[in-house]
């Protein structure tokens, strides 16, 4: 394939993002929240896969006037901060009077974290809660936890944003990748059973879940206190 036809095609595939994030905000809209879940996972497997691609056909050489990076930040931000905020102002997840403040508190936040030029460390991890905030609305359907607590579990993790903890990127952090992949992939396993079935999820799911969340949590903390160890 030509050079720059291939590098467009990189390109063409980060920016579908957009279009999944259309459909999950129409799901969202009608409250059908498996099918907002399958357009969000569809969304996390090409946010996935289009960084290895760009850089294996040098997408940044071939076309330096269109900025990939830039691209990705604005679709990584629909899909992973405002669907999911837009969906806690829909659900019955939260205390309702709550629900909005707790959107807002969602976008702003992570807004410091896109735009922070201090956000990834060389090794690969984030600096601070990561914005996922798409795993975190999962975790809330399929736990099905007393709306206070959710309220609670969407407030830590809000101020967690301005905390520099780090954490793990399964795929870019070298320390113990394989196991982190394989916990990875038993995580995805657990999220699609989640997104397959009514919530709340059965037990058998959110045990997975939290086993697998705990172990890359882990991860993170421990190179954390590594850190000020050493200082």
């Amino acid at each position: 394939m030509n050079g720059r036809l291939a590098a467009a095609a990189v390109h063409l595939l980060t920016a579908s993002g957009a279009a999944l994030a259309l459909l999950a905000l129409l799901a969202a809209s009608d409250g059908d929240w498996q099918m907002m879940f399958v357009w969000l996972g569809i969304a996390l497997v090409v946010d996935a896969v289009d960084g290895p691609l760009a850089r294996h056909f040098n997408v940044q050489s071939v076309l330096p006037g269109f900025s990939g990076e830039r691209l990705d930040l604005i679709i990584d931000y629909l899909t992973y901060v405002a669907i999911p905020a837009f969906a806690l102002t829909k659900a019955d997840l939260l205390p309702q009077e709550f629900s909005l403040p707790a959107a807002i508190a969602i976008l702003l936040s992570s807004l410091f974290h896109v735009a922070s030029v201090h956000s990834k460390t060389e090794e690969g991890y984030f600096v601070g809660f990561p914005a996922i905030w798409n795993i975190v609305l999962l975790y809330l359907f399929a736990l099905g936890l007393p709306p206070y607590a959710s309220l609670a579990v969407v407030v830590f993790f809000v101020l967690l944003t301005f905390v520099p903890i780090l954490s793990v990127h399964p795929f870019r952090v070298e320390r113990l990748r394989t196991v982190t992949i394989l916990v990875t992939v038993a995580w995805t396993a657990a999220a699609a059973a989640a997104v397959a079935k009514p919530f709340p999820s059965p037990l058998w799911v959110q045990i997975l879940l939290l086993g697998t969340a705990a172990y890359l949590v882990g991860v993170g903390a421990a190179r954390t206190l590594h850190d000020e160890y050493r200082r």
